[in-house]
């Protein structure tokens, strides 16, 4: 099969998954009018957006670690206003578009290749921003899934037993990744993929940035639901990383859909809608409302830069 036929059926599948985000969407908010959803967000208290922006910022915080510590492990560290700058941009636009590896991976290029890395090693900070994501999202996981002491079962159908089993389990990802980047010195390979192993303490790192990434926004989301009703935490964060599994899996922007129907789980209603929305403004239109603009100015930056520098090389 060529290359195009491939990019022809990833196309497809995107767009399977977008319209099953929308159908998603549709039947969750389906149920509720337009002024009810409208005043479910306008009874957010600005006590709790604040909270929850605080914590939105933190979460960024976190993601430009993830740049910061790539860029250590591809070779070529660079000062923190740079990689966050890269960072920012790059996940503010990459959240909403979907295809995090794809988009935001563009857009890290665009800044790393101009600051000196080669394309290998913008390679090896994308390969290592997503691997630091699939481990914090293992250790939150597993963490409030044994914190969780509550009997019976869960929104995700499983008992204590279960719960203990799989916390276990995701736990044990991140301890063996661990092990593997303080024995093993040589490159893993699996067939013709490649990965070098990042020095033990970019691996606790990755693991402890990763995990406190996700927490923040379990937290933002939290403050909201917590405006309408007495939700756990750890409720709030099982969920979310389910539903943000699942997103990632299916590629659809920003989890459009799954986030909504897995917390409507938790806190049916339009309060939970209402928060949700709240949600969506702060975690991803307003970086985006900086982002894009950042980007674009940063495009025209360097590309008057590059023509003032080529003609004075002409002059």
């Amino acid at each position: 099969m060529t290359m195009a036929n491939w990019r022809t059926i990833l196309k497809i599948l995107i767009l399977v998954a977008v319209c099953l985000a929308a159908v998603l969407v549709y039947r969750s908010l389906s149920r509720y009018s337009f002024d009810e959803i409208e005043e479910s967000v306008l009874s957010i208290s600005r006590y709790r957006l604040a909270g929850a922006f605080f914590f939105v910022m933190l979460s960024y915080f976190c993601l430009s670690l993830f740049d910061t510590m790539g860029v250590r492990y591809a070779g070529r560290p660079l000062p923190y206003h740079q990689t966050a700058l890269a960072s920012f941009t790059a996940l503010s636009i990459g959240h909403n578009v979907g295809m995090a590896a794809l988009s935001s991976g563009a857009v890290r290029y665009r800044f790393y290749a101009r600051w000196g890395l080669t394309p290998e090693q913008v390679g090896k900070v994308i390969v290592f921003c997503g691997v630091t994501v699939a481990l914090g999202l293992l250790t939150l996981a597993g963490l409030a899934l044994l914190v969780d002491t509550r009997a019976g079962q869960d929104l995700l159908g499983f008992d204590r037993t279960a719960r203990t089993l799989l916390g276990l389990t995701c736990l044990g990802i991140p301890l063996v990744y661990m092990v593997l980047c303080a024995l093993v010195r040589r490159p893993l390979r699996i067939r013709s993929w490649r990965f070098e192993l990042p020095s033990l303490q970019l691996a606790v790192g990755q693991i402890v940035v990763g995990g406190l990434n996700f927490a923040c926004v379990a937290a933002c989301i939290h403050q909201l639901l917590a405006a309408f009703g007495d939700v756990a935490y750890l409720e709030v964060a099982t969920a979310y990383v389910t539903a943000n599994m699942a997103a990632l899996i299916s590629h659809v922007p920003g989890g459009l859909g799954v986030l909504e129907a897995t917390i409507l789980g938790i806190l049916p209603g339009t309060a939970a809608i209402g928060a949700l929305v709240a949600f969506r403004c702060l975690y991803f239109f307003v970086p985006l409302s900086i982002g894009l603009p950042t980007l674009l100015i940063a495009e025209a930056y360097y590309r008057r830069r590059g023509i003032r520098l080529s003609g004075q090389a002409a002059g």
